[in-house]
């Protein structure tokens, strides 16, 4: 409980530019394949306000800081994309969905690579800057590699849908509205149950952290932080 002024200060920036470019990322992917939904609604916009979802994007990832979860999760409001209007609906929703991952890893290599510009700075600006770096660099790989998990309304569950042959494809999209439910059961209640019989269920949860830290090696390792 001992988080402070600071610590919001650190984690508040990284967390709203990584979540405003990842909804961002998909309506701008969706516009220039032919659907303008979210373009007439201002969603294709670095405008934070107009992504924010007040208790997914600030509330939610603050109580999970704040009680030291091992997992930290967030989400904005849902960019809308008709995929009917897309030129090609099939690829163009693969490309829609990829288009927010692919984002949040562009921002951690520009978060890592800034590393090198940090001891121009102030001993204690220099301080503030690599925090804010370090946490946009964990944070915008934990939303990629988070999103692209094969469930749908995830991007990685899109991407699935989008990919998959139609037999397959189409009893996934029908998930789509449980996505949230299955995913609070996977990475949630199914670790407490498994806790009670003394078994270790948080398999799903270990995988992501994993993954993640493995993508965080690479990322530092391709931008000279080794």
């Amino acid at each position: 409980m001992n988080f402070t002024l600071y610590d919001l200060s650190v984690w508040v920036l990284p967390l709203v530019i990584a979540i405003t470019f990842h909804e961002a990322a998909h309506g701008f992917v969706a516009h220039r394949l032919g659907d303008d939904t979210a373009y007439k609604l201002g969603r294709v916009s670095f405008n934070p306000i107009r992504h924010i979802d007040p208790f997914g994007t600030l509330i939610l990832p603050a109580i999970l800081l704040i009680s030291h979860s091992p997992f930290l999760f967030g989400y904005a409001k849902p960019v809308p994309v008709n995929f009917r209007a897309l030129r090609n609906p099939r690829i163009g929703m693969v490309l829609v969905a990829i288009a927010g991952p692919v984002t949040n890893i562009v921002l951690a290599l520009i978060a890592a690579a800034a590393f090198h510009g940090v001891g121009l700075l102030p001993a204690n600006a220099a301080q503030w800057l690599f925090d804010n770096l370090k946490n946009a660099l964990v944070i915008n790989v934990i939303l990629a590699i988070f999103n692209m998990m094969p469930i749908p309304p995830l991007d990685g569950g899109r991407v699935a849908v989008g990919l998959l042959p139609r037999a397959l494809a189409l009893p996934l999209a029908r998930l789509e509205p449980f996505g949230m439910l299955i995913l609070i059961g996977v990475l949630i209640l199914l670790p407490l149950v498994g806790s009670q019989f003394g078994l270790n269920l948080d398999v799903i949860s270990a995988i992501l952290r994993t993954t993640t830290g493995y993508v965080i090696r690479l990322i530092l390792i391709v931008t000279g932080n080794t």
